[in-house]
């Protein structure tokens, strides 16, 4: 048996409405909205009495996606810090390529995003950047240059 694909990220978040936003004005699309509850959620996940709202975001080319995840039962928890250096084990950030880096962190701004540095230069290659999102989601975004 061989793997067929990567089907999705997921990340659990505090306000989907607000990480809906921020990654819509990013570019991605909602693919659809869904309640998920009852025995089938439990058992896949390994907790009782889940209720939580989703949102499937694909990127324009339809081959990257984004599960977002708000837990209404039982609620999400924060292990740790609520917003981890890029340096902290575990996934940490999600990369996305852009036409134009000065626009898409000015896009973001107004839904949250803060530079964690700055932008800088690889080369005549590219241009990339680590931003944190809504619920201290972290994103790089890469604009090839060269």
């Amino acid at each position: 048996m061989t793997l067929q694909r990567m089907d999705n990220v997921g990340i659990v978040v505090e306000d989907l409405d607000a990480a809906v936003a921020f990654f819509t004005e990013l570019g991605m699309e909602v693919e659809g909205l869904a309640r998920i509850e009852g025995l089938f959620a439990d058992q896949s996940v390994g907790l009782d009495g889940v209720r939580s709202d989703i949102a499937m975001l694909r990127s324009p080319d339809g081959h990257g996606k984004l599960e977002l995840a708000q837990y209404h039962n039982p609620a999400a928890i924060a292990d740790g810090s609520h917003n981890p250096p890029p340096n902290t084990m575990g996934m940490h950030r999600v990369m996305f390529a852009v036409d134009d880096i000065d626009d898409t962190i000015a896009r973001l701004r107004p839904h949250g995003a803060e530079l964690i540095g700055e932008v800088a230069q690889y080369k005549d290659i590219y241009r990339l950047c680590y931003l944190r999102g809504p619920s201290g989601i972290i994103l790089a975004l890469a604009e090839q240059i060269g």
